[in-house]
């Protein structure tokens, strides 16, 4: 599968208010596993089907679900390709924290003084 690299600022703050709602983040794992339909997932929720439709809504404008009819039914998926895009976006994300963690480290290590020598401070007879 590829990867897009970039994802624009408007998806990357869909794709996180989507992900907020513990709600949503369930309906996206449960489309993991398998294709649901709208009635089914809803049946799970103590809210209206409304609600469950705005949900949908919600993880589709996100692009982290695709949604399509089948008669009467609507069926949903999750996306994975937007999930690997999300997920890539994510680790670029780490690999700079560990890399600034790295570099504070190093920075750290530079200034730590020598094991022989006395701690700063303290006098040596």
């Amino acid at each position: 599968m590829v990867v897009r690299n970039e994802l624009s600022d408007e998806q990357i703050d869909r794709v996180f208010q989507a992900l907020a709602a513990s709600t949503r983040r369930d309906i996206l794992r449960r489309t993991i596993a398998q294709e649901q339909s709208v009635s089914e997932l809803a049946r799970e929720y103590d809210m209206s089907f409304a609600a469950v439709q705005k949900h949908v809504a919600v993880l589709e404008a996100a692009e982290l679900i695709i949604k399509r009819a089948e008669g009467r039914e609507r069926l949903v998926r999750a996306n994975p390709e937007m999930i690997a895009r999300a997920r890539a976006l994510l680790s670029r994300y780490e690999d700079l924290w560990r890399s600034r963690i790295s570099r504070l480290d190093d920075l750290l290590a530079e200034d730590a003084p020598d094991s022989g020598s006395a701690p700063r401070g303290s006098s040596t007879p």
